[in-house]
């Protein structure tokens, strides 16, 4: 579906006038709010909400429907589509804007994983590190509802995923250029949490150590990489990242 597009064919839709902000929230688990106050839905309505805020643009009945209730009769499934609508309490029905066959949310809902996925696609694209407010945002971010199973919410629970990754990576590059080293290892360590397996978040961890004139640091990171992917793949690091820190083992060897 692929939640950093904006709502490309919103125009089809009825206009909202101005009114209250909803605030949703997908990173980490589900949360509705109203002007600051919460709003409880039920996990039916929970799950549309959160595949429309998902979507690209609006979606028709019929696809929301079939990919709810993928077991059951076309009649049937729109029929508890229908259910799950109308029973949205007051007054989060606002969020959801109906139009015939479609459906979306209103326009100006505000959504922590658009506003995070923007925020990643602005550092990737960026020369800088963007503000401290933004990557302070995606360092400490988490996975896009965690504790939901929904085979419609893989795909854009790992691009979410991904794209976070390859920002963080692309942090960390750009706070180490400029003498951030602390930041920089902060933001290779988000990575890690999220991917302890990744090689060229490893990687650029050490060349942070060694850029900072940590070569212990540096050593132990490796070892510590080394003993873990030996034991969960069973291969050896890359020679790429052995390089790194082959000259000082040998000076250390040399040393005793």
């Amino acid at each position: 579906m692929g939640f950093h597009v904006e709502l490309r064919d919103a125009a089809r839709l009825p206009r909202q006038s101005p009114g209250p902000t909803f605030y949703l929230g997908l990173i980490g688990g589900f949360s509705l709010r109203r002007e600051g106050e919460p709003i409880h839905l039920p996990i039916s309505a929970q799950r549309l909400v959160a595949f429309l805020a998902l979507s690209e643009g609006p979606s028709q009945r019929s696809h929301v429907a079939g990919t709810f209730w993928p077991d059951v009769s076309e009649d049937r499934a729109m029929a508890n589509l229908r259910s799950v609508i109308w029973r949205l309490p007051r007054p989060s029905h606002e969020i959801v804007v109906c139009d015939g066959g479609q459906l979306a949310l209103r326009r100006d809902v505000i959504i922590d994983a658009r506003n995070l996925s923007q925020t990643a696609f602005g550092i990737l694209e960026a020369r800088d590190a963007g503000n401290p407010v933004e990557f302070e945002l995606l360092i400490h971010a988490d996975e896009i509802l965690p504790d939901w199973s929904d085979e419609w919410l893989l795909v854009d629970r790992e691009r979410y995923h991904q794209i976070r990754l390859h920002a963080l990576e692309r942090l960390c590059e750009q706070l180490a250029a400029t003498g951030r080293f602390g930041l920089a290892v902060e933001a290779c360590l988000a990575a890690l949490a999220a991917e302890p397996l990744r090689e060229s978040a490893q990687r650029q961890l050490i060349e942070v150590y060694l850029s900072e004139g940590n070569r212990a640091e540096a050593l132990r990171q490796y070892a510590s990489y080394q003993r873990v992917i030996r034991e969960e793949v069973g291969v050896e690091p890359s020679r790429e990242i052995t390089d790194l820190v082959r000259q000082l083992t040998v000076a250390g060897g040399a040393s005793h």
